[in-house]
């Protein structure tokens, strides 16, 4: 379950929204549901997994502009 939390974050991040708002996007979430699943009050089935990775997929986290040096 932390690997798929810290997957969600990251995809979050890249795209500069919350988790919160990317499980509403993604599978219609309520707003207590990521709070649920970290504080292990809740988890998700094997189906909502596999609907959140493909909406990860189909809408990709924006290319970053880097400032490499």
């Amino acid at each position: 379950m932390e690997q798929f939390i810290a997957e969600i974050e990251a995809y979050a991040a890249a795209c500069s929204k919350t988790p919160q708002k990317v499980l509403r996007d993604a599978i219609g979430a309520n707003w207590g549901q990521w709070d649920s699943w970290k504080s292990g009050d809740g988890s998700p089935t094997m189906k909502v997994v596999d609907r959140l990775r493909d909406y990860m997929l189909a809408h990709p986290a924006p290319a970053s502009t880097g400032d490499a040096a």
